[in-house]
């Protein structure tokens, strides 16, 4: 049986003065910097591309064989690119599934267009930046609200 794990990093708390309960403002910087903001960005918007890529392949694959008549071995790549997606889906450092699928699909419409313009050779209009753009907003306030929170 193939087992594949996938090994998440553990979030050690702040340990400072910081980090008493007292309500200070000290106190919700402190909750803010406890996770490594600027790595977590980074590796979670490189999951959350790379899964996009994989996930618009897999379905380009399905695209072309049932809507442009190719052959039906194109299924046999879409399939081994959705899998991929759903693996790499799980990298991102989320809590919940449902909150890393919100914020994901702000990227997923990044990489749909940017599939648009390099893949279909299709110039993508000035309204679909700007769609973009508040996509990418709302995923990342959906993704890092829970850090933002002072609860």
């Amino acid at each position: 049986m193939l087992r594949i794990y996938w090994p998440f990093r553990e979030q050690a708390p702040l340990r400072n003065s910081l980090t008493s309960s007292t309500g200070k403002f000290s106190d919700r910087v402190a909750r803010i910097d406890r996770h490594p903001s600027r790595d977590f960005a980074v590796l979670n918007y490189l999951w959350f591309f790379l899964a996009a890529l994989f996930e618009i392949a897999g379905c380009y694959g399905f695209w072309m064989w049932l809507r442009q008549g190719k052959s039906a071995l194109w299924v046999i790549p879409a399939l081994i690119s959705l899998t991929l997606f759903a693996l790499l889906l799980t990298r991102v450092e989320a809590t919940y599934a449902g909150r890393a699928y919100a914020a994901y699909g702000g990227i997923y419409i990044i990489a749909s267009i940017a599939w648009l313009g390099v893949i279909e050779r299709v110039r993508p209009l000035t309204s679909d930046w700007i769609g973009v753009a508040f996509c990418v907003i709302g995923a990342t306030i959906i993704l890092f609200g829970p850090r933002w929170s002072v609860s």
